[in-house]
């Protein structure tokens, strides 16, 4: 028997069988069984119809980690529309660009970010505008709530969606510089939210801290696995460590999410206040990705704040989760040092370490090679990039996608990351272009020359670091140019650092040799990547 596999799958079973239990609680306390939380995404639907939006047609928005977030997000998919987080960390050139790319209808904004949306309204093709907390904003926008409330509540006549059409689109770092726009399909995101439920050890008594924002790739799946599991979301508008260790005491959490600056952040915390109670009646579990934390990092979560740390890996394009060290086998036979490895393959998925013919590198934990995966939960394709899709998908090995992500693989099949073959920084777990960062300096009229790389940082797993040429008699200081960089870029973007060099290594067409200046940070470094 063959069904179509939708996101809306994990709404009907909340609905179904957890109506009474309360499924999503806000920022500011208010409860919502999964009954009401479904009658208020029937609202958004009903209230997106009116406004002329149809199938296929893709509605934005910008938000914190609110309960509007999954009301929003079920409630484009259900009228068979593609929904399209945006980072709220971007700049309002950003917005234009991507709210162009996709066509957004609607865009749905948040009080605290939507200013920057309004300042390019002019020049995107948005038609309707609707604010959460729309006195907060200026311009003309519709209020949300006096928005949704005007709607039936009444479950709608859905339209036939399939699992092969646009469930959402995420907008990730190119190394061009311009966003791409990651297409998943409602049968990509309906199989990885099952392979994350396995593998996160989700179960319906759960209780879940949004400590990730949810636009990464819809919060790496748990807006849906943690409500078709029927377990309870806890919104957290944004990150904070006094107040994640609130909520995690007041609403007995036992799961979150978090990149390893997350983990420094809450660990700082810690020491300040070393009386701070750490959980409520349950144990706590906290899944990290984005750059491998270090091995002090995990021991201090696990032995001084008592929180058993999951660590997965994967991409925007793959859901993300494509692999995790959570393996308590191996973890037996090799020690805690197994969780600083981005880990063994996830349940249907096939992730190979290829050498530039497209061949599998020996597993013996040192030869180095390109990881590659194939699997349900890859994206669909790049939207409005037919050459960059091709290219994702064939460059070495036929049919899988290409990471860009240099690894070895042992024995067991772990995956351990070495260096990276693509032009990203994972600052923070935010995605930087360093030639995005690079095209802004060098608009500054007293830079000659500059390159910008990953250099090693304690904080942020990876520093963006530029290294600046200037222009002859110029008296450009780091805070010139970090003032420039910072009206021009999302503030993740902005180097943390600025040297000035005489010049910069370059090959015989004039290519900066930028494994060259990495090198000489990294030096003793285990990895060439960010160890946060």
């Amino acid at each position: 028997m063959h069904t179509e596999m939708t996101t809306l799958d994990f709404l009907d079973r909340a609905a179904d069988v957890y109506d009474d239990v309360v499924g999503v609680i806000a920022h500011d306390g208010t409860e919502y069984t999964y009954a009401e939380f479904a009658k208020r995404v029937n609202r958004v639907s009903n209230a997106l119809l009116e406004l002329g939006v149809e199938r296929g047609d893709r509605v934005a928005l910008l938000s914190p980690n609110t309960h509007y977030f999954l009301e929003t997000l079920y409630g484009v998919n259900q009228i068979g529309a593609t929904f399209v987080p945006m980072n709220y960390l971007l700049a309002p050139e950003d917005f234009e660009y991507i709210l162009g790319d996709c066509e957004a209808r609607v865009v749905i904004a948040d009080h605290d970010y939507a200013e920057n949306v309004e300042a390019v309204r002019e020049t995107v093709p948005t038609e309707r505008f609707v604010g959460y907390r729309a006195d907060e904003i200026e311009g003309d926008w519709l209020d949300y709530e006096e928005w949704i409330a005007d709607h039936s509540p009444d479950a709608l006549d859905r339209p036939d969606v399939r699992e092969d059409d646009d469930a959402s689109i995420n907008y990730t770092s190119g190394t061009t510089g311009d966003p791409k726009g990651v297409v998943r399909t409602h049968r990509t995101e309906h199989w990885h939210a099952l392979v994350l439920n396995h593998h996160m050890e989700i179960r319906d008594d759960d209780t879940y801290l949004w400590t990730l924002p949810m636009f990464h790739c819809n919060g790496w799946g748990h807006t849906y696995a943690i409500t078709g599991t029927g377990g309870t979301h806890v919104c957290q508008r944004t990150f904070d460590p006094e107040e994640t260790f609130r909520r995690v005491r007041e609403h007995d959490v036992s799961f979150m999410c978090g990149a390893p600056t997350v983990l420094n952040r809450l660990i700082s915390y810690h020491e300040e206040n070393p009386s701070v109670e750490t959980s409520g009646d349950r144990d706590v579990r906290l899944a990290t990705a984005g750059s491998a934390p270090a091995t002090a990092t995990i021991e201090t979560v696990e032995e001084e704040i008592g929180w058993r740390i999951i660590h997965i890996y994967g991409l925007t394009e793959t859901a993300p989760i494509v692999t995790t060290s959570n393996s308590p086998r191996r973890l037996a036979e090799r020690g805690r040092e197994l969780k600083v490895n981005q880990g063994t393959e996830t349940l249907c998925t096939d992730v190979r370490v290829v050498d530039e013919d497209g061949e599998d590198v020996p597993r013996n934990g040192t030869e180095i090679g390109e990881i590659v995966v194939k699997g349900n939960q890859v994206m669909d394709r790049y939207l409005n990039k037919p050459e960059a899709t091709e290219r994702a998908f064939n460059a070495k090995a036929s049919g899988y996608f290409h990471t860009g992500d240099l690894a070895t693989i042992d024995e067991d099949g772990m995956v351990s990351i070495q260096d990276r073959q693509k032009d990203i920084i994972i600052s923070g777990g935010e995605n930087v272009s360093s030639i995005e960062v690079e095209d802004v300096l060098y608009d500054h009229p007293q830079v000659a020359k500059a390159a910008v790389i990953p250099t090693p940082s304690e904080e942020w797993g990876e520093a963006v670091t530029a290294l600046v040429v200037r222009k002859p008699d110029g008296d450009l200081t780091d805070e010139d140019v970090m003032e420039f960089a910072g009206e021009r870029l999302a503030r993740y973007k902005v180097p943390k650092r600025v040297e000035f060099v005489d010049d910069l290594p370059e090959t015989a067409t004039g290519k900066v040799q930028k494994y060259q200046l990495r090198e000489d940070y990294w030096e003793g470094e285990e990895r060439l990547v960010g160890m946060g």
